[in-house]
C-alpha cells in the first residue's frame, strides 16, 4: 500500500495593533483600588512634616558648621554695631565658628536688609535689626524691598535703648535754656536724629514746646556725634551708647533723657517730660533686635536664641552692655514678633494721623 503525505496549509495571521485585553475589573475591585489609591496619597502627605522636621532638627544639631554673618545696616560706630560685636564675639566663643560683622548701611538700614531677605534661610545669615528696620520703614516708605512681616523670622530681641536729649559743653546747661534759646531765636537751631524713630522724637519734642528748629537727619550715630562736634546741629537725639563716651570726655551734656525709665548708668540724668516741663510727652526710644530669613527652620531660630540668652544670663555680660550704654533685654521669637506687631500698630497710628509728615517728607 503505498504512501500517504498529508500536506498541512499554514494560514497567515492579519496583524493587529489591538493588545490582548484583561477582564474588567468589577465594582468592589474599582472601589478598594480606589481605596488604596487615596491610602496612599495621604501616607504621603502625613509623613512630609515629620521628615522635614528630622531634617530641620539635624540642621540644629549641626548648626553652627561654620562662619556665620551678622549684618548691621548701619556705620560701625552706633549702638546696632556695638551690640553686635560684643555679642557675635561671645558667640564665637561659644561655638568655635567665626561671626562675621558685616555693616551694610544706607537705605534707612533698607540695603541690609534686602540682603539678608535674599539669604539663604539656614541661620548662616543674620541681621541685627532696628525699629526702623521692621516697624518705621513699612510704614513709611513706599517701593520697600523687603515686607518684615514675610521676609524675616524673629530670634531674638537685643535691647531697648534710652534715648538722650544732647548738646556740646558749651551750649545749653538744661532743657529749659534750650528751649527758651530757641524760642528766641526761631529757625536758627538745628537738631540732629538719626533713625526715623528718633526723627519723630525729634518732631514730637519740637511741637509739644512750641519752638521752630530745623531738623537735620543723619544715618547714624557717628555721623550725628560729628556734627554736634562742628556745631552743624546745636543739639542732638542719640543713643546712651553712643553719647556717654563723649559726655564722659566732657565734650558732650545730657539735659535730659526721651524716657521715664531709670537709667542706672546717668542716674542724675532728669526724665524729657520733667526737664522740659512737658507731663504728656511720651516715650521715644530705638530697640535692637535679631531676626533671619524667612523659612529659616524653627530648631536653628531656637538654638540661637538660647545661645544669646544664655550669653545675657552672665552677670559680667549685662555689665559689659550697661557701660557701653546697652540694657541687656532679650525674648523668645514669640514675643518679639508681637512687639513688632503692637510697634507697628502704634506708630501706624501717629503717622497716619499726617502729625510726621513735615519729618518724614
Amino acid at each position: 500500500m503505498g504512501d500517504v503525505f498529508v500536506i498541512h496549509k499554514r494560514q497567515r495571521m492579519r496583524p493587529t495593533s489591538r493588545t490582548p485585553s484583561l477582564p474588567s475589573p468589577t465594582r468592589g475591585e474599582e472601589i478598594a483600588l480606589f481605596i488604596a489609591r487615596a491610602l496612599a496619597t495621604v501616607l504621603l502627605f502625613a509623613s512630609t512634616p515629620s521628615v522635614t522636621s528630622a531634617q530641620d532638627a539635624l540642621e540644629a544639631k549641626n548648626y553652627p558648621s561654620h562662619a556665620i554673618r551678622m549684618i548691621v545696616p548701619f556705620p560701625p560706630g552706633g549702638p546696632a554695631d556695638t551690640i553686635a560685636r560684643i555679642l557675635g564675639a561671645k558667640m564665637s566663643e561659644h561655638w568655635g565658628q567665626p561671626v562675621v560683622i558685616e555693616n551694610r548701611a544706607g537705605g534707612n538700614t533698607a540695603i541690609g536688609a534686602e540682603l539678608v531677605a535674599k539669604s539663604a534661610p539656614d541661620g548662616y545669615t543674620l541681621l541685627v535689626a532696628m525699629d526702623v528696620t521692621m516697624v518705621m520703614n513699612p510704614l513709611v516708605m513706599p517701593n520697600l524691598p523687603y515686607d518684615p512681616q514675610k521676609d524675616f523670622a524673629p530670634v531674638t530681641l537685643l535691647t531697648k535703648n534710652i534715648s538722650l536729649v544732647t548738646t556740646r559743653s558749651d551750649g545749653p546747661k538744661t532743657m529749659a535754656e534750650l528751649i527758651a534759646k530757641a524760642k528766641a531765636n526761631p529757625g536758627k537751631l538745628n537738631v540732629g536724629a538719626g533713625t526715623i524713630t528718633s526723627r519723630l522724637g525729634a518732631l514730637a519734642l519740637l511741637q509739644a514746646a512750641g519752638i521752630d528748629v530745623t531738623l537735620v537727619p543723619y544715618k547714624g550715630s557717628a555721623d550725628i556725634t560729628q556734627g554736634l562736634l562742628t556745631g552743624a546741629v546745636d543739639f542732638a537725639l542719640d543713643s546712651v551708647s553712643n553719647s556717654l563716651p563723649l559726655i564722659e570726655a566732657g565734650k558732650f551734656r545730657a539735659l535730659a533723657k526721651y524716657s521715664n525709665r531709670p537709667l542706672p548708668l546717668m542716674p542724675a540724668v532728669p526724665s524729657l517730660s520733667v526737664a522740659a516741663g512737658l507731663p504728656d510727652i511720651a516715650e521715644s526710644a530705638t530697640w535692637i533686635g535679631v531676626v533671619a530669613p524667612a523659612g529659616t527652620p524653627k530648631p536653628v531660630v531656637d538654638k540661637v536664641q538660647r545661645k544669646i540668652a544664655t550669653i545675657y544670663a552672665d552677670p559680667a555680660m549685662a555689665a559689659r552692655l550697661e557701660k557701653a550704654g546697652l540694657n541687656a533685654e532679650s525674648s523668645t521669637p514669640e514675643e518679639l514678633d508681637a512687639f513688632i506687631r503692637s510697634e507697628s500698630a502704634r506708630w501706624g497710628k501717629l503717622i497716619k494721623s499726617g502729625v510726621a509728615d513735615k519729618i518724614l517728607n
